[in-house]
């Protein structure tokens, strides 16, 4: 071990799969580093669904939800029992591609341009394919729709996703409905048969057997069982007839659809001998989404099925462990970890890459500073919790344009919770946080105050800044805007919203590529359902630009032709109808360097 660490110095700009073939080549010269390691890296699958919390489980206590498979999967794997990510759910997604706080990356909201990962962050998966990894997602992204923030600007090979934070939601296709729906395959788009999740998991095994002879990193994301909760209603009925109300029962069928398609994934893995060397990584966003209620209702007289919760507080969103504890397995057959156990120290999102890191032989030094450790101590550790230092976490749920001090946060450590800065926990002797203990506990509670200010100060110099979509580069031309990255208080974030033409507006953070001419198409409606605008008037101001036109009887969108500077330009739009007394920003906003 100590010979390959030397290696690992020595050559410091080898990446994971030249290594490993050095040490291949190399091989009688160096016994003992092949008996100690095998030559080959692991394959890795990371796994997360979407507002899954830690009860939608039937292997966590759920009595009710059909979860065979995800049973067994726990069965086999070391699970951490106190790992946490943030309360919702683009913030978990961030701070799992780097290793970082979400805040620090861009990314506290789900919409208004707050769910946008930095440019100048390094993804996981920018991590596997500098190290020689195959790299594909299939799913949910939810970290940027414009370049150069989509998934293959992020480091994965191959990317089979939905627009937006889920499907029907303002940047995916018009009219999907998690059936036979439109997808983008390496931002093209494409007609996929069959049900969501049936889709990405198909699409996900046939990237792992494509038969490259390089190990695969394969990010599998579902937007199940995010709303709305479109499901068979043959995959619903058994959980209505056990009494699981709506929307709980399309939620459960949901999950048992994850459940299935992993039976059948894990059984791929078997079939092409590809189990011992792959890592299996099973994880939740957040909290449940409609999965608990805390009041079960009650029908003729009988009361129905409230959920299950595994006797936390709170949901997703919430500051309580409810709103963002959540499940995480891990399982190698191979035996390169420890036997499947319960850890029970605390971890969280931001430790993923560090230890995928550790575990791959991936090079962080390109990386922002981390805030995670490496696990893998602590996942070959025989013993249920590995001695340690005392760590402390902190997550929180903004969902606000500039964060706010103290709001929805979560300051934790293995004995305490800190809830906004004035509720404390004795998280061992009160799991379900029914006592504040604060008042018996001042030094506690000063403690931890100054945790968080520290880390809160350590913030500050990224909150004033924009991810900024980029306009007229080459990779994207032209590219199509859409107000779900709206910065301002009224964002239509979904189509159900759009449908209603709400009165509101927003602006756009954008950076235009190069100096010259552009044609900008302004849209109330997507360029696949086209209809008549409803306006008189329209507006368009770039930076100190700006410009309006009268538009003509029927028309379906006002086309500027416009001569814009190279910079950062913010970018809004009015469509505006004089009669009405209403006016409206272009909802969709197509752009292209002449």
């Amino acid at each position: 071990m100590n010979a390959k660490r030397t290696l690992l110095i020595s050559f410091p700009k080898i990446g994971a799969m030249a290594l490993f073939t050095l040490l291949y080549l190399l091989g009688p010269n160096l016994p003992s580093i092949r008996a100690a390691e095998s030559v080959k890296p692991p394959n890795v699958i990371l796994i997360m669904t979407d507002d899954q919390g830690y009860g939608d489980l039937g292997c966590h206590g759920n009595s009710v939800i059909q979860t065979p498979h995800l049973d067994t999967l726990h069965d086999q794997s070391i699970r951490l029992t106190q790992f946490h990510v943030d309360p919702t759910c683009s913030p978990t997604r961030s701070a799992l591609m780097t290793g970082r706080y979400s805040t620090r990356t861009g990314v506290w909201h789900t919409i208004m341009g707050r769910s946008i990962l930095y440019e100048d962050e390094v993804t996981l998966a920018d991590l596997f394919k500098q190290a020689g990894y195959r790299t594909g997602m299939f799913g949910k992204w939810h970290l940027g729709d414009n370049y150069p923030f989509r998934p293959t600007d992020r480091g994965f090979d191959i990317a089979v996703h939905h627009g937006g934070g889920g499907i029907t939601q303002t940047p995916d296709a018009w009219g999907n409905d998690y059936f036979d729906d439109t997808y983008l395959r390496n931002n093209q788009r494409e007609v996929f048969e069959g049900y969501c999740t049936d889709v990405f998991f198909r699409e996900a095994r046939q990237f792992i057997t494509s038969g490259s002879e390089k190990p695969f990193f394969c990010y599998l994301a579902t937007n199940a069982p995010h709303g709305p909760f479109n499901v068979e209603q043959s995959a619903k009925q058994p959980y209505l007839e056990k009494g699981v109300p709506e929307p709980m029962a399309s939620f459960y069928a949901m999950i048992t659809n994850i459940d299935q398609n992993l039976g059948s994934l894990m059984q791929l893995l078997e079939e092409r001998s590809l189990s011992d060397n792959t890592l299996v990584l099973f994880m939740t966003d957040n909290g449940t989404a409609a999965g608990y209620r805390n009041q079960p209702s009650t029908s003729q007289g009988s009361t129905s099925w409230g959920g299950f919760n595994a006797g936390m507080r709170g949901t997703k969103g919430s500051a309580y462990d409810g709103g963002h504890r959540v499940p995480c397995f891990w399982r190698w057959p191979a035996g390169k970890l420890g036997t499947p156990r319960d850890i029970h120290s605390l971890t969280g999102h931001i430790d993923i890459l560090p230890t995928l890191a550790e575990i791959c032989h991936l090079d962080t030094r390109s990386t922002r500073p981390l805030d995670g450790i490496s696990l893998l101590p602590l996942l070959k550790s025989p013993a249920t919790n590995l001695p340690h230092t005392e760590r402390t976490l902190v997550v929180h749920s903004q969902r606000i344009e500039t964060p706010r001090k103290w709001k929805t946060a979560a300051v934790m450590t293995d004995r305490w919770r800190l809830i906004d800065g004035r509720e404390l926990y004795d998280i061992q002797t009160d799991p379900g946080q029914r006592e504040d203990v604060g008042a018996d506990h001042p030094d506690i509670v000063a403690q931890l105050r100054d945790e968080y200010n520290i880390w809160w100060s350590s913030l500050q110099n990224r909150l004033d800044t924009f991810p900024f979509i980029i306009l007229g580069n080459d990779q994207s031309n032209p590219s199509t805007l859409t107000a779900h990255d709206w910065h301002g208080n009224q964002v239509p974030w979904n189509q159900r919203m759009l449908r209603n033409l709400p009165e509101a507006n927003g602006y756009w953070a954008v950076r235009w590529e190069k100096t010259g001419w552009y044609r900008i198409r302004l849209r109330h409606w997507p360029k696949e359902a086209p209809r008549q605008l409803d306006a008189t008037k329209a507006r368009i101001r770039i930076g100190d630009l700006e410009q309006t036109m009268e538009l003509p009887p029927n028309a379906q969108e006002a086309i500027f032709t416009l001569y814009v500077e190279a910079g950062e330009h913010p970018l809004q739009t009015w469509l505006d109808h004089d009669e009405k007394a209403v006016s409206r920003g272009a909802f969709f906003v197509e752009i292209k360097a002449l």
